[in-house]
C-alpha cells in the first residue's frame, strides 16, 4: 500500500500533475501550505525526476 502510494506520487509528479505555486503544494486534489522557508522557493514545476526519484520504499511494504 505504502509502495503503491510512493509510486502514485511519483507519476503524478512526472506527469506534471504536482507542482510548487503560490505557497502551496498544489495537486490535482487541491493544495497545502508550505512552510515559509519551502515557500520562497517561488512556483517550481518539480516534473524532472531530479525532485522525487530520490524517494523509495524501504522494509516492509505494508
Amino acid at each position: 500500500m505504502k509502495a503503491e502510494a510512493l509510486r502514485q506520487a511519483q507519476v503524478a509528479a512526472l506527469k506534471g500533475e504536482v507542482r510548487l505555486q503560490n505557497g502551496r503544494l498544489e495537486t490535482t486534489r487541491g493544495g497545502v501550505i508550505l512552510p515559509p522557508i519551502l515557500a520562497e522557493l517561488g512556483d517550481k514545476d518539480i516534473s524532472h525526476p531530479y525532485f522525487w526519484s530520490a524517494f523509495t520504499m524501504i522494509g516492509n511494504p505494508w
